[in-house]
């Protein structure tokens, strides 16, 4: 199976074109006007209500409830395991560990077969070896979940404990290059960039270092499973289910059409939604049992079972000229890793594509540890590799005695810097300009610790936010029109509450020249046309491409049934456009018919298209990312050195906005997110146990609503002319650049330079 979808790919990549440049735009269509509104998300009504099931509130007859047992050790083997007394507590159905789970394959790791989509490739529960401090051992199933929390607690495991590489330090030691960093090349070196930095007017060379953080989404990961016969359903909560579904079915041995997930609301994802040991463990544990299984991590079970951001130790290295612009510009580290996972941290990313230099080089290399498998979280390399670039060059600033922003004007290229492409669109200057004046830049005094309100130092920074534009490959749309001139649009697409399926409505809305009201986006199920994951800002894009491609097929079935009786007749689907509840010549505008006049004269009482999204050629073609300038305003208590974020806004240029109200708030959301990074997230890894230390909310700390301050929001509107829609993906794009602008804040109010996230009262004391 996977030779065969390896082949097909690789046939598609081949026969890329460019997407029909018609198909950029709804602007004909779109009388209502309905794309770009501030439309009010469509399941909020149900999530407000209740009414919204997640993965752990499907009711089924004879449910069974899990608990997991964690290992304590970083590597090694269970020596003993002992079952009896949870086994004979009150409600135990039964408890599974290595000896009795069914026997599975091995998870392929992600990226090295298509569709994968585990986050490991060790065996899941195969076995009696650990493999890292926190690994599933034991799941017990009882009637209520009360008693399996109480029946785990009577598991007695001993353990016979292996060396294990569990700290940061002596892993560097050993560190490798991976071959590539998520398909792109590990280094990039344009001339000599350390003879041009040793020869540069002005220089700085300086280390930054970023610690692991961990996924923390308010919904609880979990998962429902039931099988009927060789059919698995499960309920997941999920930003991948064709993935999770293919993972599944490979380790079962099964077809990917035997094993349903259904997954239509997702509580927050931000990479960490994807496939992991507790949805198997859960679909394991139910054919064993032969009765559905609920598994719901408790919030330490996610830090145990759960991966997330890695450290990362990062050299940053400036070479300027008397003018200011980059004689070299340098972009070095190291990032933490797993043998068996391919996750790396691509901090070097914007360092690639950002600023003009006459010599680069970007290199970065992976330190192998005993750990959880790392994983995508929101802006994943982007969010803690602008935290070194965006601070080392308001350093470099400083020694030019320039303006931040003159300085980062005065390095804007004229074409990607290291790709040599053109850039499909980039508007960040205007950003700069536009944001910096609603700002009141103006106002920064450009010496540190030069403004005060009493005992509080003001400070105000910024810097830049960058991520590449993504579109997957793959992914199809169907559509169904009814009689009485409603769409049902469905795609197995994710809803993790950026407002997914009311984008996707007003798109197509837009598209066949419906009301709003008139268009259902169906997503969340294996059982409708395959989506491609939810991540990397992609999936707008992604789904639209589709929908569009749905559209044109849907067009041709249109006129096939209209026939010679129609006033489209002879018309084919490049002469026509949906506009108007119908189709319309583009030549000869009157000449027009209603989709309910061609259903009706058809006597049916509806009609479905269905089609596959192209590649996605743009990206190969051209340098695209969407772009964002982060403004803060901080003040910092002289005597306890108390950082509190008192303004923030957040210019962005990410093409054409869809929905200007989840947009706001996707913005807004990224925005919070980066201030925890910048002040506070910080999973605290024991280098002797290779276990984390803080594994809850009350000492893992995010953001709350008194740590927020009024955060404003603009953007450039512009539409990318090479993008579906013109629109860029906005869902990462809001946390980058936020460490360092709070960080070069905090500089500018205290005169303190804090190299290393998060900046807490220590570092400024």
């Amino acid at each position: 199976m996977s030779g065969q979808m390896e082949a097909r790919q690789s046939a598609m990549l081949a026969s890329m074109s460019d997407v029909p440049e018609r198909w950029l735009t709804t602007s004909a269509r779109d009388k209502h006007g309905t794309l770009g509104a501030p439309v009010t998300r469509m399941d909020g009504a149900l999530k407000v209500g209740g009414r919204a099931r997640f993965a752990a509130e499907v009711p089924l007859d004879g449910l069974t409830y899990a608990a997991v047992a964690f290992s304590t050790i970083a590597k090694g083997r269970i020596a003993a395991l002992d079952t009896t007394a949870a086994e004979s507590a009150p409600g135990v159905v039964l408890v599974m560990d290595y000896r009795n789970a069914p026997r599975l394959k091995l998870p392929p790791v992600m990226f090295s077969a298509p569709k994968a989509g585990a986050q490991s490739s060790l065996p899941v529960m195969q076995d009696e070896q650990i493999h890292w401090n926190g690994q599933p051992v034991a799941v017990v199933l009882a009637e209520t979940q009360e008693q399996a929390d109480h029946a785990v607690s009577l598991l007695r495991i001993s353990y016979e404990a292996a060396p294990a590489v569990i700290s940061f330090g002596a892993a560097q030691q050993n560190a490798r290059t991976p071959e590539k960093i998520l398909r792109e090349p590990t280094s990039v070196a344009i001339g000599d960039a350390e003879a041009a930095l040793a020869g540069a007017a002005f220089k700085i060379d300086l280390n930054y270092r970023t610690p692991r953080h961990n996924h923390n989404a308010i919904e609880l990961h979990a998962a429902t499973a039931v099988w009927q016969g060789d059919r698995l359903t499960l309920h997941d909560a999920s930003q991948m289910v064709n993935m999770t579904s293919w993972t599944i079915a490979e380790m079962f041995g099964l077809k990917e059409a035997q094993v349903h997930v259904h997954s239509p609301y997702v509580g927050g994802g931000f990479g960490g939604k994807c496939l992991w040991t507790h949805q198997i463990l859960t679909a394991a544990a139910a054919r064993l049992a032969g009765r559905p299984v609920r598994l719901t991590l408790s919030r330490e079970g996610v830090f145990r079972a759960v991966g997330g951001r890695t450290t990362t130790e990062q050299r940053v290295a400036l070479g300027a000229k008397a003018d200011g612009t980059l004689a070299a510009l340098i972009h070095t580290g190291v990032a933490a890793m797993t043998t068996h996972n391919n996750c790396p941290e691509q901090f070097t990313f914007p360092a690639r594509h950002l600023y003009a230099a006459d010599t680069i080089k970007v290199t970065q290399q992976v330190a192998d540890m005993n750990m959880i498998a790392n994983t995508f979280m929101r802006g994943p390399g982007e969010s803690v590799g602008t935290f070194a670039l965006e601070c080392a060059l308001d350093e470099l600033a400083e020694a030019l005695q320039l303006d931040p922003i003159e300085l980062r004007r005065r390095l804007e290229p004229e074409k990607d810097p290291t790709s040599g492409k053109a850039f499909s669109a980039r508007h960040l200057v205007e950003a700069y300009q536009r944001g910096a004046a609603r700002f009141g830049w103006e106002k920064r005094s450009a010496k540190p610790g030069a403004r005060r309100e009493g005992e509080w130092l003001l400070g105000m920074g910024v810097a830049t936010a960058t991520y590449p534009y993504y579109r997957q490959p793959g992914g199809a749309a169907r559509i169904r029109l009814t009689a009485d001139g409603r769409a049902f649009v469905q795609m197995a697409s994710h809803e993790m509450g950026m407002g997914t399926a009311t984008v996707q409505a007003q798109h197509a809305a837009a598209r066949l020249g419906l009301p709003l009201d008139h268009v259902v986006f169906e997503y969340g199920d294996t059982d409708l046309p395959p989506g491609t994951l939810a991540g990397g800002s992609s999936q707008t894009a992604s789904i639209s491409v589709a929908i569009i491609a749905a559209t044109q097929a849907l067009t041709e079935e249109l006129l096939r049934l209209a026939g010679n009786e129609s006033p489209l007749a002879g018309l084919s689907a490049d002469e026509v456009e949906t506009s108007d509840g119908g189709l319309r010549a583009i030549a000869e505008p009157d000449r027009f018919e209603s989709y309910a006049s061609i259903l009706g004269r058809a006597k049916r009482d509806d009609i479905s298209a269905m089609a596959e999204a192209p590649p996605p050629s743009e990206v190969q073609t051209y340098s695209m990312h969407s772009y964002g300038v982060q403004f803060c305003e901080v003040k910092v208590n002289e005597v306890t050195g108390e950082v509190r974020v008192s303004r923030f806004l957040g210019s962005f240029d990410c093409g054409r906005i869809l929905n200007a109200k989840t947009a706001t708030s996707q913005f807004k959301g990224g925005i919070i997110m980066g201030l925890g990074l910048a002040l506070m997230e910080d999973a605290l890894f024991d280098e002797r146990s290779g276990r984390i230390m803080n594994p809850s909310l009350a000492e893992y700390h995010v953001p709350v609503h008194m740590d927020v301050p009024e955060i404003e929001v603009m953007w450039t509107g512009i539409p990318d002319p090479k993008a579906p829609l013109g629109a860029h993906g906005i869902g990462e794009i809001g946390i980058t650049g936020v460490g360092a602008a709070v960080a070069n804040a905090v500089y500018n109010a205290t005169g303190r330079r804090i190299r290393e996230l998060p900046i807490t009262l220590d570092k400024l004391l």
